[in-house]
């Protein structure tokens, strides 16, 4: 038996990830613990800050003590990264290499073996998240986001031993990823967090600065690219939450050249593998609208991307690198809910400490329908929580798609952006006839475009370019919520329901059911689905004064 551990302490994201047998036993990110929005801030003297609270669940929930480890994979070669120069109040950026170099005798302070450590490229361990995790036996290999040791981006060939052949490699400063996160603290977002906004707000503009940024970002026809220096001001004014047409119209710019550059990356790495499959990931990975048209206008016949494609991933890729060359066999990743989970007895022993009113109905899930379908909103925690940035019906907030106005409710509950949309998850089986896009579509990865007769139908889920980021349902792998979906669709005839990730603005998502109480005392939403209980918000009239309403 080989068990390798995956830590990522870098940049950001932190997580930890353990491999047994090459099977995927565990994998969180330590926002889930610390309640810490990305866990950490991603600046060169956080670097030292481990994950400790994931790595500590990691071993307990495999059952091992870190004497078991063969292994332990760090997310970063510090061999790579340029030496550091010397160290002052403005430069500090030598840190982040000097951190690292000394990351095993911090993780001996956790009682973790500092010989047991191997440093893994930063490029690598994204590109292993994606190869080793897909069901192809061998693809081409994708890698873009904002940095890694010297290089923003990799391409590879990865073949069906579980080896990787690098063919490209883009040295910095030249970066896809740090352009979009330039753009989107231009755009008053925080950097190397909220570059999702920037991809929901480019739908509201018009790419009239394309031909400028085609000029500036350009591809070298080797497999890499060059960004020139860029000049914001000059397409909008810095903004300070108030945002104009001219933001939106520079947000699609920017996406449009984004997307175009990676379909000639794409190509390029086609003609150099004639693989069939593309496998992704790296923060650029999570930009779904760019991924949905690699599927529809690039060379390959699937794209398949990893679900923790940002640095949090990089802990399992790491720690999956390592056992493949340690002789063992990886598994195909079979779903994100790779996190905590609680038997039944737990979870009512909360609701008792809680001293909350619940029931205990004859189905959950039919339970949950009908709630859906008289327009509550549920926060519905089930399962194991899932690793990475999307709510895939473990940790999520359900609504009735039929009513346009749930997308400002949710918004609204959430305490965020109305221009964000909110997703669908859809019986696998139901999709094709409502969506057009790649299908099956686990992971909310790619936008597909809703289909004409279905727009009116379900209003809350339809952005304003026509698409929705859509979750499929697989009953055989999700029972429970593809149940809820078919209970949903005999009282509405609609086989689809508003899935946005259980958290509002600025938190991480929900995820121990302390979490899940503490967020539903303080939301306006309906009811709480956790585990087979339900507990239902008590009615209160609006007009009751405070007093009363305590009392009530």
């Amino acid at each position: 038996m080989s068990a390798v551990l995956g830590i990522n302490a870098v940049f950001h994201d932190p997580a930890a990830a353990l491999v047994v047998d090459g099977r995927i036993v565990a994998a969180a990110e330590e926002e889930r613990f610390s309640r810490r929005k990305h866990g950490k801030a991603p600046v060169p003297f956080s670097t030292w800050e481990l994950p400790e609270q994931a790595i500590a669940w990691c071993l307990r929930h495999g059952g091992l003590k870190p004497s078991d480890l063969d292994a332990i994979a760090y997310s970063y070669d510090p061999a790579l990264a340029p030496a550091p120069d010397d160290i002052t109040a403005d430069e500090w950026e030598g840190l982040r290499t000097l951190y690292v170099e000394r990351a095993p005798r911090f993780l001996a302070t956790l009682g973790l073996d500092p010989g047991a450590v191997r440093f893994v490229a930063h490029h690598v361990a994204h590109a292993a998240s994606a190869h080793l995790c897909a069901p192809a036996p061998s693809s081409a290999v994708l890698v873009v986001d904002g940095r890694g040791e010297r290089a923003s981006h990799l391409a590879g060939h990865a073949r069906a031993d579980g080896s990787l052949e690098v063919l490209a490699a883009q040295r910095l400063p030249q970066s896809l990823g740090l352009l979009y996160e330039e753009l989107t603290e231009h755009l008053g977002f925080r950097r190397s967090s909220d570059e999702y906004k920037v991809m929901a707000m480019a739908s509201y503009g018009t790419p009239r600065h394309l031909d400028a940024f085609r000029d500036l970002v350009r591809t070298t026809g080797d497999g890499g690219f060059t960004v020139a220096p860029v000049d914001w001001t000059a397409f909008a004014s810095r903004a300070s939450g108030d945002w104009e047409d001219a933001h939106a119209d520079l947000a699609c710019s920017v996406q449009r050249r984004l997307e175009e550059v990676l379909l000639d990356l794409a190509r390029w790495l086609h003609a150099q593998t004639g693989e069939r499959t593309l496998t992704m990931a790296g923060g650029v990975a999570l930009n779904c609208v760019a991924n949905s048209r690699l599927w529809r206008e690039g060379p390959f016949d699937a794209v398949w991307v990893q679900p923790a494609s940002g640095d949090s991933g990089t802990a399992l890729g790491a720690a999956l690198r390592i056992a493949c060359d340690l002789g063992d066999t990886i598994a195909p990743m079979g779903g994100a809910d790779l996190g905590r989970a609680w038997e039944d007895d737990a979870l009512e022993a909360w609701l008792r400490t809680a001293r909350i009113a619940y029931e205990r109905p004859g189905d959950i899930a039919d339970a949950v329908a009908e709630t859906l379908a008289a327009d509550g909103v549920v926060a519905w925690f089930q399962g194991a929580s899932e690793y990475g940035p999307r709510a895939l019906g473990r940790r999520s907030l359900l609504a009735d798609p039929r009513h346009a106005a749930n997308l400002e409710r949710l918004n609204d509950v959430k305490g965020r952006e109305q221009f964000r949309p909110v997703a669908p998850m859809v019986l696998e089986q139901r999709a094709a006839e409502i969506f057009d896009g790649p299908l099956p579509s686990p992971y909310m990865l790619f936008t597909h475009q809703v289909r004409p007769a279905w727009r009116q139908r379900i209003p809350a889920v339809v952005h304003v370019d026509g698409t929705a980021r859509i979750q499929t349902i697989s009953p055989t792998r999700d029972p429970l919520v593809a149940r809820v979906l078919a209970a949903f669709e005999r009282r509405t005839g609609v086989p689809v329901v508003v899935n946005t990730s259980l958290n509002t603005a600025g938190r991480p998502m929900v995820d121990d059911p302390r979490d899940a109480l503490e967020c539903f005392g303080s939301a306006p939403v309906d009811a709480l689905a956790i585990g087979p209980f339900l507990v239902r918000r008590p009615a209160v009239h609006p007009g009751l004064a405070p007093a009363a309403r305590d009392a009530a």
